[in-house]
């Protein structure tokens, strides 16, 4: 039988016939399990549901670590799942799953939280200060990546949660989550407009932000209305994606889009390593030339970090064990949790930025070329070829992907 103090939560949302008051409930999990499940009392606010409650809610966010906070309705989000259901008919997902893998329950807040009748949408500036880049073969990240930007986000939404749950609302804390279309979500909230890179653009402020949101069964007043377009005429993200990703304005096909292929398991295409350079984690292309995400990082009040990740030395990520990759990078998106996928996209990156007369360049594609893993090796083959290293290949491969990759390199 559960109680209160035991270490193991139960499958379900508890029900105890306990007067909720009397009974104190120690969560020894992980956080997100405490903010999916935990006693609702009644309704004990007397405050009005207003504008001015909402007031209250937005000042629990600034004060505990969002930049922006609004409130969107909780019915079904029929434009978003429209376009996802369209967008994967026509292949433009890719293998992506997140929220294409269910459209239908993404879009829908009350499949996150019966009874659903508001999100409290909250925004949070991941702009750093920028390090110098270091010298030698080095790889670079996306700068959402390069500290952990969603904890603190998920911070100022628990905070949240405990006043409306305090009120006696349920209320559930998603960010970084597939439950809800975040970006949706944001632009229903009126925290800002959908840019042509796809992404939420907040006015004055650009799209430098991490989004998530509280879904709440408290009656709030939502957002007027959405915000207006601030696009206009300009097309710098898709005229500066290195792939033409961006097919049309808002619209990105995830099969040529950097961030999405860094991620995907299997053979990176050939066809866009050159273009990826010394990325190995996520892609700003879009957003670094867009004016107004331009503007605000000239003008904003840096954060700083002692532990930002934005340049990672490619040599040694190759030459790390699986745990120390792991430890290092855990906090990015793995398929599967397989360190080997960042071994992939470093190879790649060494292909584009190393220096093929190196001795430790050298060595590094040798150790992978004789790699157990087929997947390293046809990559190696790859980066040995751009270095100008056809002399290290061995035509003796009997695996089909390196067969390919010698191929090509042969040609």
């Amino acid at each position: 039988m559960w109680s209160p103090s035991s270490a193991n939560p139960p499958s379900t949302p508890l029900l105890c016939s306990t007067s909720p008051s009397s009974v104190r409930f120690v969560c020894l999990q992980r956080p997100v399990w405490c903010l999916r499940f935990a006693i609702v009392r009644p309704q004990q606010t007397s405050e009005p549901i207003d504008d001015r409650y909402v007031d209250v809610l937005r000042a629990i966010g600034l004060k505990f670590g969002a930049d922006h906070v609004g409130i969107a309705p909780a019915g079904v989000m029929q434009r978003a799942r429209d376009s996802l259901i369209v967008r994967k008919q026509a292949g433009l997902a890719d293998s992506m799953q997140f929220t294409y893998r269910n459209p239908i329950r993404s879009t829908d807040p009350n499949a996150a939280v019966k009874g659903a009748q508001a999100m409290v949408v909250a925004a949070r500036s991941y702009v750093l200060s920028e390090p110098d880049r270091p010298t030698g073969a080095i790889g670079s990240v996306a700068r959402y990546a390069w500290v952990d930007h969603y904890e603190p986000l998920r911070i100022a939404l628990k905070a949240i949660v405990e006043r409306l749950r305090a009120d006696g609302f349920k209320a559930v804390a998603f960010a970084d989550d597939n439950s809800v279309v975040d970006r949706e979500a944001a632009w229903l909230a009126g925290l800002g407009w959908f840019g042509k890179n796809a992404n939420i653009l907040l006015p004055g402020s650009g799209s430098f932000f991490v989004l998530g949101s509280v879904i709440t069964t408290a009656p709030l007043p939502v957002a007027a209305a959405p915000v207006a377009d601030g696009c206009g005429s300009c097309q710098r993200c898709i005229d500066g994606c290195p792939t033409a990703a961006i097919v049309a304005p808002g619209v990105v096909d995830a099969g040529r889009c950097l961030a999405w292929l860094l991620q995907r398991p299997g053979v990176f295409p050939r066809q866009f390593r050159a273009a990826l350079g010394d990325r190995i984690y996520g892609c700003d292309e879009c957003q670094i030339v867009c004016p107004p995400t331009v503007r605000f990082e000239r003008k904003a009040s840096l954060n700083e970090s002692k532990h930002i990740q934005a340049w990672v030395p490619l040599l040694d990520m190759l030459e790390a064990s699986d745990d120390a990759l792991i430890d290092a990078y855990g906090r990015w998106y793995l398929a599967d949790r397989k360190p080997m996928w960042l071994r992939r996209n470093a190879l790649i990156a060494l292909g584009n930025v190393g220096d093929g007369a190196d001795v430790r360049v050298r060595a590094v594609l040798q150790r992978y070329l004789v790699d157990s893993e087929p997947m390293l090796r046809a990559h190696a083959v790859w980066a040995a070829a751009q270095l100008g290293c056809h002399h290290m290949l061995a035509f003796t491969d009997t695996d089909p992907i390196v067969i390919d990759e010698l191929a090509a390199a042969a040609r």
